[in-house]
């Protein structure tokens, strides 16, 4: 986890799971609206898997995003923006240079609003050795060369089945018994010690109370184009659900 802090400002618009693709286009608009000044943020936090397919080293994946990558870095000439990696969306330095981007190893990302600590992060930093050992493997810069390199001679073949398994996939799906479940990394939230634990990845839309921190899994954009908006300090609530469309 990093220890550096960072702080959450009024205002700020978080946004999780835009999986943009051809069949999720909506988050081109919303980037539009926050360059047209349609929307007003000093801040944008992306949560990650905020590309259906987005990787470093793997340049097809980039030249089909071309459009919404410049977007996000003209924005980010504009307003502070602060780029989680997900499992859909990593090394992306190079891709986001005028941006700050945080790797899964340095999630979850200490942030402070009003004298509590937030902590951020896609979400998928935990879960079983394997899949662990699956996501430290997928993002190793030899590995996506060389997946490139098959790609490419195989006229795009992993791409290809990429796109046409992720066509399928229902990004609204309710997860039974969530609570129940997420429970299971309780311990492993109180040792980060944080006031609110926030997240992705599972595209929950709901909260928990817990003993010592509040829990918070976002909505997906890419179900329902609901983003968020850190409220100001006398509000009850953190976080402040918008539709955008």
């Amino acid at each position: 986890m990093s220890r550096n802090g960072y702080e959450l400002k009024v205002g700020a618009i978080l946004v999780a799971d835009a999986h943009y693709s051809d069949n999720h286009p909506e988050f081109s608009d919303f980037l539009k609206a926050l360059e047209s000044g349609d929307i007003v943020t000093p801040q944008l936090i992306l949560m990650g898997d905020i590309f259906d397919l987005l990787f470093g080293y793997v340049p097809i994946t980039q030249q089909r995003n071309h459009e919404v990558i410049a977007s996000i870095n003209r924005l980010g000439k504009q307003m502070d923006i602060l780029y989680l990696e997900g499992n859909h969306d990593f090394q992306l330095h190079d891709i986001f240079p005028n941006i700050r981007v945080i790797p899964v190893a340095q999630q979850p990302f200490l942030c402070y609003y009003n004298h509590k600590k937030i902590l951020l992060s896609h979400g998928d930093y935990r879960g079983t050795w394997s899949y662990r050992l699956y996501l430290y493997l997928i993002r190793s810069s030899l590995v996506l060369r060389l997946l490139n390199t098959v790609d490419m001679l195989s006229d795009h073949a992993i791409i290809k089945r990429l796109d046409d398994y992720l066509a399928t996939k229902d990004n609204c799906r309710k997860i039974p018994n969530f609570k129940e479940k997420n429970s299971v990394s309780k311990a492993l939230f109180e040792e980060y010690d944080g006031d609110y634990i926030i997240e992705g990845h599972f595209h929950q839309n709901t909260t928990f109370e817990y003993e010592t921190f509040h829990y918070t899994n976002l909505a997906a954009f890419a179900c329902n184009q609901r983003y968020f908006i850190v409220q100001c300090e006398n509000k009850q609530e953190l976080l402040q659900e918008v539709i955008f469309k």
